[in-house]
């Protein structure tokens, strides 16, 4: 049986990890975590928050992923937004979710991120 979600993986265009450190753990405030050294040797780079582990793998032909995406629970939305923003990134709020306050926005590649955080209530 499934008893937990372990990891996300998303995809990354080569040569790509010093700008994916300096988002990932720079403005996310994420912690690097070490490969194994045989998956370390293809590139990319593993990301931890608490229990939340995020993959980034290389991938040749990389094209970003627009619809598909982690969603982040976070505290502190409006701060978080807001952190972002002043990173340079580009935060689109969304209230199509009941019970939840979110916003959109893309890591260094382009790839989507939901932040999500649920309202009390």
């Amino acid at each position: 049986m499934i008893a937990a979600l372990d990891h996300v993986q998303l995809a990354a265009p080569p040569g790509s990890e010093d700008a994916l450190r300096a988002y990932y753990a720079g403005v996310l405030g994420m912690t690097e975590i070490p490969k194994p050294p045989a998956l370390a040797a293809r590139g990319g780079c593993w990301f931890r928050a608490g229990p939340v582990q995020l993959h980034l793998g290389i991938e040749p032909d990389f094209r970003p992923a627009r619809k598909a995406h982690p969603g982040l629970r976070v505290t502190g939305i409006e701060a978080f937004a807001a952190r972002l923003a002043a990173h340079g990134a580009d935060v689109h709020w969304d209230d199509h979710l009941p019970g939840h306050r979110r916003f959109y926005a893309e890591d260094p590649v382009g790839n989507r991120l939901e932040f999500l955080e649920p309202v009390d209530g």
